[in-house]
């Protein structure tokens, strides 16, 4: 896989759920079984709004390629590491449910292609 199909994946992926997020929150957080509150909700679309950001960022950012790649690759790697373990902690933590392995699964997932674009992959 090359780094624009990549990216492409996550920008589908992000637009995907910054679309449930901002329009359906208290179906999306019903879904990892987080109690529906005005907060919440309010919250979930703020998240949203930064997924449909970071979306069409690397929708944006296909054709990047070498040293222009680099910052994308970079922060994608610690963004999805980090969000890895946030979503580990809080399934295990009970404060999702079982669908909570589901997220720890897609920044896990994201996070090993962003360390290998960034350590062993081209970025061309």
């Amino acid at each position: 896989m090359n780094l624009r199909t990549f990216l492409i994946i996550n920008a589908v992926v992000a637009l995907a759920y910054a679309l449930g997020l901002i329009l359906v929150p208290a179906t999306m957080n019903a879904t990892y079984g987080l109690t529906a509150s005005a907060g919440l909700q309010l919250t979930s679309r703020f998240f949203g709004v930064e997924l449909l950001t970071l979306g069409l960022l690397n929708w944006l950012a296909k054709d990047f390629t070498g040293a222009n790649a680099r910052p994308l690759v970079l922060s994608g790697l610690v963004g999805n590491a980090v969000g890895a373990v946030a979503a580990l902690t809080g399934t295990l933590g009970g404060v999702m449910n079982s669908f909570g392995w589901s997220a720890v699964l897609i920044y896990l997932i994201l996070a090993l292609g962003y360390a290998y674009f960034q350590f062993i992959g081209p970025t061309r």
